[in-house]
């Protein structure tokens, strides 16, 4: 065999076994809330959440790297007052019917030593894609003590602008700096 057919046997053999180095997780939309949190009129601060998730996340904690992807159904938010709600739904705020999900896509994964520490990736709303890392604030894998299957939990968080997303009603009143936090609990695949 010629060296050239060794090495297309040696990628061909290296590339699956590194596949499945990957762990690979479906996020329960049961556990899974994205939160965030704005200045209302410079008396408040607003809390609201999203309560529909899917995505996936896979971990490869040896080769420190892994991906996440999540998409959040927009009209799902959620503020405790359903007039604000449908508001926050409309083309004035997220345009929940043209635009029904918000996205997250990783383009890396940071590590510090064995343990995630933030993710930078492309954050969509309203059909605006934007840089967005994510700082990871908490971490932690391991069996569930309810049904014993392998999961992972994180805490991410960033600072957003929503003008940057076009987002741009009620401007200055309606704060412009958005912290955004998803709690995530993913289900080993």
């Amino acid at each position: 065999m010629h060296k050239s057919g060794l090495a297309v046997l040696a990628v061909s053999i290296a590339l699956p076994l590194s596949a499945l180095a990957a762990d690979s997780y479906t996020i329960d939309p049961n556990h899974t809330f994205p939160h965030f949190s704005i200045n209302h009129l410079g008396f408040s601060t607003m809390q609201g959440r999203f309560d529909k998730t899917s995505g996936n996340v896979t971990l490869d904690r040896a080769a420190k790297n892994g991906s996440v992807e999540i998409a959040i159904e927009t009209a799902s938010i959620s503020t405790g007052y359903v007039k604000r709600d449908e508001h926050l739904k409309s083309p004035d705020f997220f345009n929940a019917a043209e635009f029904p999900n918000i996205t997250y896509k990783s383009t890396s994964v940071h590590f510090k030593g064995d343990t995630p520490s933030s993710v930078d990736g492309n954050l969509t709303i309203s059909g605006v894609t934007k840089p967005v890392t994510l700082t990871i604030d908490a971490f932690n894998c391991g069996a569930n003590p309810m049904n014993k299957k392998d999961e992972c939990g994180a805490a991410a968080s960033a600072q957003i602008k929503r003008s940057n997303f076009g987002v741009k009603y009620g401007l200055p009143a309606i704060g412009d700096d958005v912290r955004l936090v998803f709690e995530i609990e993913a289900l080993k695949n």
